[in-house]
């Protein structure tokens, strides 16, 4: 007699690379992962200017953003480019090189995002 195969799901296949543990999904495709990566926001992105632990240099940071990762490196992306300047993201904060604070609230009025300037 045979026994009957459990429907516990797919055990190994290298077609879709690595998979979630979570939601047995591709691990480029993981539904789980997602539900997790936003952060909780009250919709309001702040900007404000820091210079602290950067030597004396000036950043200007957007934070508040309830965007995954990709979103944010696309945004930090579109506002540095209208600051004609460098920056980075990191842990979800937007970080652009100077103090561009107002062209910073501009650009993100002009695509739709509700901001406001924190800090002194």
């Amino acid at each position: 007699m045979k026994k009957a195969l459990s429907n516990t799901g797919l055990v190994y296949s290298t077609d879709a690379g690595r998979m979630c543990p979570g939601c047995r999904q591709p691990a480029s495709a993981c539904i789980c992962k997602l539900a997790k990566a936003l952060p909780k926001s009250d919709g309001v992105a702040r900007v404000s200017r820091s210079t602290k632990g950067r030597g004396g240099k000036t950043v200007t940071l957007v934070t508040g953003l309830a965007l995954d990762e990709l979103a944010l490196v696309q945004l930090g992306k579109q506002l540095k480019a209208a600051c004609g300047s460098g920056g980075t993201v990191k842990d979800g904060v937007i970080e652009v090189q100077g103090d561009h604070c107002e062209q910073v609230l501009l650009a993100l009025g002009k695509q739709g995002f509700v901001a406001k300037r924190a800090g002194g």
